[in-house]
């Protein structure tokens, strides 16, 4: 069997907007893949975790084929946890090879991503940072930060002031701000984002954005393939 023949439990695969990152906003073509190695407290897509979840099987090349269909150039793969998936380097291989595309992966910060950063036009990672709220911090992978760029984001979800000031901490511990680009995120109902805002304002937090989900505001926070 080919590297690009090797299947990926997919949850479910979809057009839309990018919700949220640097391309929010921008049409996109979603990827999502079954399976997680961690349990976040506000996970919204847990039902992808499941082990009953159904997925179709799909190669690399089904995948691209997919994509191809759809007409859109900007590609997430996410999950779940994308990274799980065992031929997930021959995929990005795969889909770094076409020069047209815009390859991204959202990413829990619990894998090291050293085995990823060597390919050819490597995706872009936007990558996690669980906070207290999530109750998986202590699963984080902090060596991630010295491999990430400007072409990288790191994702706070902040649930209340204690995470604001946790996620603060860590930038400052990890030289972050300037090196990627940083979100601060609120749990969906749990936190105003005016109190993000005025943290940020109040620290002079330069360099910072905050982001709110766009498709949860354009459709029911809990409607899927969107």
């Amino acid at each position: 069997m080919k590297d690009t023949d090797k299947c990926f439990e997919v949850a479910e695969k979809f057009v839309s907007i990018n919700g949220e990152g640097p391309l929010a906003g921008e049409p996109a073509v979603f990827i999502r893949f079954k399976g997680c190695n961690l349990a976040c407290a506000y996970c919204d897509t847990k039902w992808a975790s499941q082990p009953d979840t159904p997925a179709e099987s799909m190669s690399a090349q089904d995948i691209l084929q997919y994509i191809r269909t759809t007409g859109i150039v900007n590609v997430t793969l996410t999950g779940g946890e994308p990274l799980l998936q065992p031929a997930a380097e021959d995929l990005l291989n795969l889909l770094g090879s076409q020069d047209d595309l815009h390859v991204e992966i959202e990413t829990n910060g619990s894998i090291p991503l050293d085995p990823f950063m060597m390919l050819t036009n490597r995706p872009s990672f936007t990558m996690d940072y669980k906070l207290s709220c999530s109750g998986m911090e202590n699963k984080m992978c902090t060596a991630n930060f010295a491999l990430l760029s400007m072409k990288d984001t790191v994702k706070f979800v902040v649930g209340s002031e204690d995470d604001l000031h946790r996620a603060l901490q860590i930038m400052r511990r990890y030289d972050l701000i300037g090196r990627c680009a940083i979100y601060l995120s609120p749990v969906f109902g749990q936190i105003e984002p005016k109190q993000i805002v005025a943290f940020m304002l109040e620290n002079r937090l330069n360099g910072v954005h905050v982001q709110l989900q766009m498709h949860k505001f354009i459709w029911a926070p809990d409607q899927r393939g969107v």
